[in-house]
């Protein structure tokens, strides 16, 4: 059966000139019905979609794609428009050789080739995509690091040390306020953002956190040593959130969720408040990482749950676009959007195999009637 719920928690937040209506109703699951209509039954790759939508494999685990192996347990992803083509860069949630890919795609949506961006980190999960055309690729571990690296595989990858010393999920941009919101995948994470000092050079800068009285504090040490107190605890006031993951900007607000409770939150950069636009009580479960469309659709991904990929709309529908089958014991990673809009890429990390080392890792390119 379709499964879909309503927004039950909002706030007044801008997104793409439509206002998220702060609603003080009760929380509740209603009927809405999908803008694609209902997933049908999973064609050949085991992804289900809905009608006039198809799917491909692009790339998987340790098997040959534009002239490089692809990488185990791929993460975080972004596009990239180059010339008539576009890349799609991949993180690799391993240890020790973990760094990013990227896969260059004709206007035809060929594959024309494949490279490495960036080698021998540790753990990069998700990241973030610049104004100015470059991939945050962020470590989940202990004391992780920010690596600013080059899509277009031109540039060397350079750490960004200003950007803090800690467990990092995801990076977003914005260029309204020139600040860079940062997740943390603790169980008593933080929200953060850099203050860069000059926009568009991310090697200095101020690291800040969000607190409970809606203020933003400096963090005092934010390379801390390996025995200090480490960022997420050097604010008292600093406002927790139970294992950040991904998130996005659009229009004034960062959209980040929290896996530890389910929910989808929205910092309004305007009010400077914070509050859950999804509050975990209805079907989209295990929320991971984000992404959004100019129109204003945003796209969450699973992290075990049904396997799905479910779209929030402007207008309050949750409901899922796509589903794997399978595939229950994988994660959704990496979900991005061609720069046109009209392919969606997304990863498996672990595949059919379910293996933590992420051997049996898919790489997923969805085309289709995409609201844009």
């Amino acid at each position: 059966m379709q499964r879909r719920t309503f927004i039950t928690s909002l706030s007044a937040v801008a997104l793409s000139g439509t206002l998220w209506q702060n609603a003080a109703r009760a929380s509740s699951t209603l009927a809405g019905e999908s803008p694609y209509g209902p997933l049908g039954v999973p064609d050949a790759n085991g992804v289900a979609l809905p009608a006039g939508f198809g799917s491909r494999v692009v790339a998987r685990t340790g098997h040959l794609v534009g002239g490089i192996l692809w990488h185990p347990a791929p993460d975080g992803g972004a596009c990239f428009a180059d010339g008539t083509g576009w890349i799609y860069v991949s993180n690799s949630e391993v240890p020790l050789i973990g760094g990013a890919s990227a896969i260059r795609f004709r206007a035809d949506g060929s594959i024309d080739r494949a490279y490495r961006i960036l080698s021998e980190t540790n753990l990069n999960c998700a990241g973030g995509r610049t104004p100015w055309n470059t991939w945050l690729s962020c470590e989940e571990i202990f004391r992780g690091r920010v690596y600013e690296t080059d899509p277009y595989g031109v540039r060397g990858a350079q750490q960004r040390p200003a950007m803090g010393r800690f467990k990092h999920e995801a990076a977003a941009c914005d260029p309204d306020n020139r600040v860079v919101y940062l997740t943390e995948d603790e169980d008593d994470g933080c929200f953060y953002r850099f203050v860069p000092d000059v926009w568009g050079d991310l090697s200095s800068g101020r690291l800040e956190v969000f607190c409970v009285d809606d203020v933003w504090r400096p963090v005092p040490d934010p390379t801390p040593a390996v025995l200090a107190r480490q960022t997420r605890h050097q604010v008292s006031a600093a406002r927790h959130f139970s294992g950040g993951e991904g998130c996005h900007y659009a229009d004034g607000v960062c959209y980040f969720t929290a896996k530890g409770d389910r929910k989808v939150w929205a910092y309004d950069a305007t009010r400077r408040t914070v509050s859950a636009i999804y509050d975990g009580t209805g079907t989209l479960s295990g929320v991971d990482n984000i992404t959004g469309t100019r129109g204003g659709d945003l796209y969450v991904a699973e992290d075990g749950g049904n396997m799905e990929i479910n779209i929030i709309t402007p207008d309050r529908v949750v409901a899922p676009v796509m589903r794997l089958d399978g595939q229950g014991e994988s994660e959704i990673t990496g979900p991005a959007f061609s720069p046109d809009g009209s392919r969606l890429y997304f990863s498996s990390q672990r595949g059919t195999s379910g293996e933590r080392a992420g051997t049996g890792g898919i790489t997923y390119e969805i085309s289709g009637p995409f609201r844009r």
